[in-house]
This record gives structure tokens, sequence and C-alpha cells, in this order.
């Protein structure tokens, strides 16, 4: 399947090299992820509580990598950028095996965190200049669909050290994370290298925070981002404590969803390059999205046969509005940004992504959980009119482009 999805795509010199390392990269997140809670709880002593808290505070401070990583990634390659923090990052995740307490876990965390949001940065601005303008999306579309079977990948090797449930079987797993993150690092320098943009001799040089039209569709983007939240946090509640569907439902529905962003992502972002046809795939998101909401709220009161069949079809619809939303969020990112700052521009749009993270989970909870349908009603009626207000938002950014281009400083 991963060579079928390769060849899907125009033979780039770079876009092997990406998919491959989006691969190791992605396996060693999905191993990491599986098992880090309870490595963190069962082996380094931490309670519940403090790991939330601790990787909520990581979060917080990943937000503020995005914009100077992509800054930084303009001005001296984002090949150099990302390979620097992708071996900085796995360097730091060995310092979980030397945390004791609360504080060193922190530390650590935000550490691993700010440098994963830089790396992100670098990633798309190393996309944005190794690929034809044409293809970034369909090349982001095929990394996001490696993305799923590498976490896939990840999540089966990583049963391995809980089936054991041995500090020693989680230190294994925790080294061959490092080894597979370095190898993803060292495989993108088989990407030919961007040159770096001249440094700018006057003016701000965070220039995507003047940029208003387009810190609105990042920021329309990331509260579109909030139903991600939705599969992994407020829709396993749901299923738990307010319909009479099995827990192992919960199971199914995150295959279905993984399974289908691997075969029709692609397929997905035709017809988004533009940021025109970006913002028709995320006004659809929106519309797709509040769908799902009023499914999911349906499967409360109904029978256990009957809950399980309306989730099922409320997380095809929502799947369907993901790969949209996503999509969108790829035409618009690349599309509306100048070539000299493409690495601030994508840290930026990232942001909104990241913000949705931090927030979505507590909220959902609340409101989701404790409102019953009406919550599931308000967040569907929020994405409708995010993905609503995107359209207007395209049109307002790209008439300001000319002013953007005739106004820039110029460089040395």
């Amino acid at each position: 399947m991963l060579n079928r999805m390769i060849n899907l795509l125009p033979a780039h010199p770079a876009t092997r090299a990406l998919v491959f390392s989006t691969l190791a990269g992605s396996t060693s997140r999905g191993l990491f992820i599986t098992v880090s809670v309870i490595f963190f709880t069962r082996s380094v002593g931490l309670s519940a509580g403090q790991v939330g808290l601790g990787l909520t505070i990581a979060a917080v401070v990943g937000l503020l990598a995005g914009v100077p990583a992509g800054h930084l990634a303009d001005r001296v390659g984002p090949r150099r950028v990302m390979v620097a923090f992708g071996v900085a990052r796995a360097a730091l995740m060995l310092g979980y095996l030397a945390v004791h307490g609360f504080t060193g876990f922190v530390l650590v965390a935000a550490g691993v965190q700010l440098l994963e949001a830089g790396f992100g940065a670098a990633n798309g601005a190393l996309i944005a200049g190794s690929i034809p303008p044409d293809d970034r999306v369909r090349t982001r579309a095929m990394l996001r669909a490696v993305t799923n079977v590498g976490w896939g990948v990840g999540a089966l090797l990583a049963g391995v050290a809980l089936k054991y449930d041995t500090r020693s079987a989680y230190v294994t797993i925790l080294v061959v994370c490092v080894a597979l993150a370095l190898l993803a690092s060292s495989l993108v320098m088989r990407v030919p290298p961007i040159a770096a943009q001249p440094r700018r001799t006057s003016g701000p040089a965070f220039v995507v925070l003047r940029d208003r039209p387009y810190l609105a569709l990042a920021a329309l983007n990331g509260v579109l981002c909030i139903h991600y939240g939705m599969l992994n946090v407020a829709v396993p509640l749901w299923v738990v404590e307010r319909t009479d569907a099995p827990a192992w439902v919960v199971a199914v529905l995150g295959l279905l969803n993984a399974t289908i962003v691997v075969l029709f992502q692609i397929r997905a972002s035709r017809g988004t390059a533009t940021a025109e046809g970006a913002a028709v795939a995320q006004r659809t998101s929106g519309l797709l999205l509040l769908g799902a909401c009023v499914l999911y709220s349906l499967a409360a009161g109904r029978s256990a046969w009957l809950a399980t069949a309306v989730l099922v079809a409320a997380a095809v619809v929502h799947v369907l509005g993901e790969l949209r939303q996503a999509a969108g969020s790829w035409g618009i990112s690349f599309d509306l940004a100048p070539d000299h700052a493409q690495g601030q521009y994508q840290g930026m749009y990232g942001t909104g992504f990241a913000l949705a993270g931090v927030i979505a989970p507590a909220l959902l909870a609340t409101v989701v959980i404790g409102w019953g349908w009406p919550g599931w009603l308000l967040f569907g009626l929020i994405f409708a009119a995010s993905g609503a207000a995107v359209p207007a938002a395209v049109r307002w950014a790209r008439r300001t482009r000319p002013q953007i281009a005739t106004t820039e400083p110029a460089f040395v």
C-alpha cells in the first residue's frame, strides 16, 4: 500500500524521502503515545493528574515555537532546521529515562514539545520549497495517509511493552522511539536543500503577525480542528457514559477513522491546491461536522445495536468532514503564504491546530458530556459557522496579497 501511495505522485526528488521520513517519525510517535502515559504512571511514579497537567503545560509551551522556528527555517534553510530540531528532540526524549518527579517531567516534556512544534513548522517550509505548488497539497495528503499507517504500526508494536508491563520493556520501547526519530531526521537529508531567504533590512521580522486575513484563517482552521478532540475525547466518553453501545465500539470507530484517512485522504484533496478551492472544502467540512455532531447526539437513549449503528454512521460523516478540513487547511496555508516567509506562515497556521489540541479535551468533555445533545448541537453549529466564514476570509486575504507584495521591505 505504501508503494502504491508513493506512485500516485510525480517522482519529485523530495517525495520519497519525505514519505519514508514521515513513516519512521509517525511510527515513533505512535509507539510513544501508546505507552507514554502508562510509563509515566507505572514506572516514573507520577499520578494521572500530574501527567495530564504536565502534558498540557508542555502543549502550551509548544504554541510559542511555531512562528519563531518557521522564521528560522526561512533564514537558514528549512532542511537544516528540521534535521537539527529532529535530532535534538530525539536526544531530549532520552531525558524521560532520568525523570523521577513532576518538575523534571514538565521540563523534558516542554522541551520535546517545543522542538516538535519547530520541527513541524520547518517541515511545512520544506514541502513548500521542494515540491511544485500544484503538488504540495497532494504531497501533504500522502504524508497524512502515511502518518496514519505509522501510528497504527507504532500502536501495534507498543502492545509488546504493554503485555510485559515492566520498566525494562518501556525503556526498550523508548529507545526504539528515539532510534526511529533519528532515522526520520536522517532521511530528511535526502531532500534537496532549499536556499535560505535573504535577511530583511527593515520592517518586522514576523511579517505573518501583521497579515490579519491569514491570522483569521488560521483561527478559523483552529476552530474546525477541535473536531480531532471529538474522536479522541468526547466520543469515547459519550459512548461509555451516555449510550448503551458496548465500549469496544470506541476501538472500532478509531480503526474506521484511520482506515478511511489512509485510503481516501489523497482523493479528498482534489481541487484544494488553490485557496479558493480549499475554502470550499472547509465550508463543506463544517457542514459535515455539524451532521456528525447531530448523529453522535442521537446515539443516546437507543438500544445497544441501534446506538452502535448510529455511532458508526456518525463516525463516517465525521471522517469525511475531517478529510475535507485537512485538505482545505493545506491549500490555504500554502497558497496564501509568500515564498520568502513560508516557514513562519506555516508555523502560524499550525499554531491554530496546536491551540485546538490544548483546549479541545477539557472543553468537549465539559460541554458535550455535561450538556448532552445541546452540547453536540452547539459544537456542530460552531463548526458550520466557522466553515462558512472561510470563503469570505480567503477573498479578504486574496485582496490583500497585492498590497502586501508592494509594501514588502527590501532584502540583502
